[in-house]
């Protein structure tokens, strides 16, 4: 089925989901969910993954859920996990590589009934990430090229996710021309638009994939660094 964009339902449905969180309240709107988030969601995967394809050939995505799709319960067992049991946010990812979609660098998005934020990268590294990040920007070379490339898109008015650390690593010279990307934990970039604009399909279409146009080359560095991982571990 052709995408023509989210139903202009779909984000009072999101703000109903976080007034009435829980389950017994989803089990009876379930249809609204399947109608106005899961079907429109499969539709976009399909149809914005093959746009992608002429960005980047290679990219995986898949409308189904643990793929390209993300379950709507949360997993609240974890320590410190939000403890209400449903998502008001609808996350999509479209990720390169053959590792976990979270720890492979993807195009991202999600939208709720706050924002639609679109990012590129990954925002936090597991630790064979991290040293494999850490090692990619010993090269000052590569420091200074992913450095640049940070100054660029915050001057086209991309955002950066903030520094994870406040101490350098163990053996880092401080004094060196860029140290400061020791400090980043992940590496993505990102933008927040109104979450208005899902209800139009052509027009998100061509709007995140102009964004994704600019944060190319920041999704080819993460990526290089994630085959880092596979040669080193």
């Amino acid at each position: 089925m052709e995408f023509k964009g989210f139903s202009d339902k779909t984000i009072p449905f999101l703000e109903s989901i976080r007034k009435n969180n829980s389950k017994d309240w989803f089990e009876l709107h379930r249809r609204e969910y399947e109608l106005y988030i899961l079907e429109p969601s499969r539709s976009f995967v399909k149809e914005f993954g093959e746009h992608l394809m002429a960005l980047e050939p290679s990219i995986n995505f898949s409308p189904k859920i643990n793929k390209s799709l993300f379950r709507i319960y949360r997993d609240t067992r974890r320590m410190g996990a939000n403890k209400v049991p449903l998502k008001h946010r609808i996350g999509l990812i479209f990720w390169q590589g053959n590792g976990r979609r979270m720890q492979s660098s993807s195009f991202y998005l999600h939208f709720s009934p706050d924002e639609l934020f679109v990012a590129t990268g990954v925002r936090w590294f597991e630790k064979p990430m991290l040293d494999a990040y850490r090692v990619y920007i010993k090269d000052k070379y590569k420091r200074e090229e992913l450095n640049n490339l940070l100054h660029f898109l915050m001057d086209k008015g991309y955002s950066v996710i903030e520094k994870g650390y406040k101490r350098f690593p163990r053996g880092v010279n401080t004094n060196m021309l860029n140290s400061h990307l020791f400090l980043y934990k992940g590496m993505a970039t990102y933008k927040v638009l109104n979450p208005k604009l899902i209800e139009n399909g052509d027009k998100l279409i061509d709007t995140l994939y102009k964004i994704y146009e600019d944060m190319l080359p920041l999704q080819k560095i993460v990526y290089e660094i994630s085959l880092r991982v596979k040669e080193d571990n």
